[in-house]
């Protein structure tokens, strides 16, 4: 598991909020291409500065953690969006501590989540005002697995983000990161914690060199003494890593976002 369900994003870096000022947040209910409906949430920036986000949680699917990172990345000016994976399992709709997702997450195909990534940047380009012209994706643990993947699904993103996603593990029949990053599309920002149990430092080391060898642009970084699900405000010992970790973030996001077509 991820973050715990009372989990809290670390805040933005003193200045940040400055760039993107206030943000609102509203629910919504979007539509796969395959028909299946699945929950969302959108927060928008008062400033946008042309980047958007596509948020991936962890195995829980979308709760508050989420939501509230939504409104963060939205106040730094980044128009967000978070989605759950389980419409077509549990149906649309708020869900507490007590929900059992790991039946939900063995049925997660990649096909279906790439279905619904799309769906979340379509909603981004027809109901976000201005829309923006460069595309992300963010994902934490599971989710991470699932944005280095979109690196390969999506064809229009400028960069994929991740946060601690196992990149040598195949799941559900969908392959490991590392065999496909010969197909990877877009730039790759991956962070990890040099203490996390799930993710070994070899298989870090060997993605990087995989990264390298296809010549995907790319960046790695390791908080040495970080465990997994670090980027927590309750973490309270690692927020000099979040805070790093954030405006990583935002300056990656930052170059690949080009000035208004």
């Amino acid at each position: 598991m991820c973050f715990a369900y009372d989990a809290t994003p670390p805040d933005l870096p003193p200045g940040i909020t400055e760039h993107g000022g206030a943000a609102s947040g509203e629910d919504l209910t979007l539509t796969a291409a395959d028909g299946v409906q699945f929950s969302a949430y959108v927060a928008r920036p008062e400033a946008p500065n042309g980047a958007g986000i596509v948020i991936l949680p962890d195995v829980r699917g979308l709760f508050r953690f989420y939501q509230e990172l939504a409104v963060r990345f939205a106040v730094a000016g980044v128009t967000a969006i978070a989605i759950d994976y389980f419409g077509r399992t549990a149906g649309t709709g708020a869900r507490d501590e007590s929900f059992e997702y790991m039946p939900h997450v063995q049925q997660v195909q990649s096909s279906q989540v790439a279905q619904d990534v799309r769906a979340a940047i379509t909603y981004l380009q027809q109901h976000t005002t201005p829309a923006p012209w460069a595309l992300f994706t963010v994902g934490f643990c599971f989710g991470g697995y699932v944005s280095f993947l979109q690196d390969v699904d999506q064809p229009d993103l400028a960069g994929a983000i991740a946060f601690y996603g196992v990149p040598n593990r195949e799941r559900a029949g969908s392959p490991a990161a590392i065999d496909v990053v010969s197909q990877f599309k877009a730039p790759l920002l991956a962070f990890f914690g040099g203490q996390d149990q799930a993710i070994a430092p070899e298989a870090v080391e060997a993605f990087g060199k995989a990264l390298t060898e296809a010549h995907v642009p790319h960046e790695i970084v390791v908080y040495p003494d970080a465990p997994h699900s670090f980027f927590d405000r309750h973490m309270e010992q690692f927020q000099a890593d979040s805070a790093n970790a954030w405006e990583r973030t935002l300056a990656f996001i930052g170059q690949h976002t080009p000035p208004k077509p």
